[in-house]
């Protein structure tokens, strides 16, 4: 199966399984110019062409104001395919550099305001929908950090609803993973943006976590995908969040019998090279 096909199945099952999409959508597409957030639109696009479900899709960047930013790589990208495609000129770059110490992780700071900028557009442009271009190693990477770092054990959301009550952020990618991703991106030429702020900061707490994963899956291989499955086949009981056993009316656990060792088992396919036991869903808007 080649890389497009084996993407886009992986993006329609997390599409269809979390209903990202409805009918008369208008998609936000946020590109950043790297190869995740290229390759998400390039496999909305070309959805949008063939789906049954009607939707369009604008691709956003913002312009944070870094010097060297090489933004016309992006605008003549889009241009040359004839994409629908607005640049927005925020200036965030000198907000991050002067509120955060030097030496100090960029990124959260960043993040929220570049999320902010996006909320902001969406709405003045009539969009129903924010797409992101997390994948699934930013997914199990989010789970860890949570775990290690935080006490909570969280991961990214597929579909969510802003804080405002207005924009719901989708993750069309959270079932690929990123070696596909990337792989895609190099055998299509995407032209690749460098993000210079945060990229030149090696000790971040998620490049850890990314090398410690890496180094697992090494070692145990098939330990990220495992990973991607936990994550749709949680066990409630099983864990000691009490506010969560008296949400499901639950006052004892129950033996799994012989699902612990089928979990270990695995099953694969291609959606990130596994389906959890839980299965999911073979319905496809493709």
């Amino acid at each position: 199966m080649n890389l497009r096909r084996k993407l886009a199945r992986a993006m329609s099952r997390a599409i269809s399984d979390f209903k990202m999409l409805s009918d008369g959508d208008r998609v936000l597409c946020a590109v950043s110019g790297g190869k995740d957030s290229y390759a998400m639109h390039d496999l909305l696009v070309d959805l949008a062409r063939r789906a049954p479900v009607r939707f369009s899709v604008v691709a956003v960047n913002i312009d944070q104001g870094h010097p060297g930013y090489p933004g016309h790589l992006l605008r003549d990208y889009m241009a040359s395919r004839g994409h629908e495609f607005v640049m927005i000129n925020e200036d965030t770059y000198s907000i991050v550099t002067d509120k955060i110490p030097e030496g100090k992780t960029y990124c959260s700071l960043c993040s929220r305001l570049r999320r902010g900028i996006l909320y902001r557009i969406a709405q003045e442009m009539g969009c129903t929908k924010i797409a992101l271009g997390h994948h699934r190693d930013d997914a199990i990477t989010t789970l860890m950090l949570n775990l290690v770092f935080a006490g909570q054990l969280k991961a990214m959301p597929p579909k969510l609803v802003a804080d405002d009550g207005k924009n719901v952020v989708i993750r069309p990618l959270i079932f690929c993973a990123e070696d596909d991703l990337a792989a895609f991106a190099a055998e299509e030429k995407f032209p690749i943006l460098p993000c210079d702020l945060c990229g030149s900061q090696e000790n971040l707490q998620r490049k850890a976590i990314s090398r410690l994963l890496a180094d697992l899956d090494a070692r145990c291989p098939g330990a990220r995908r495992n990973m991607l499955a936990a994550l749709g086949n949680v066990r409630p009981s099983h864990l000691f969040d009490s506010g969560l056993w008296q949400k499901l009316g639950l006052e004892v656990a129950r033996e799994d019998g012989g699902e612990a060792s089928a979990a270990l088992a695995g099953d694969e396919d291609d959606v990130g090279g596994f389906v959890p036991l839980s299965r999911l869903s073979d319905r496809s808007i493709v």
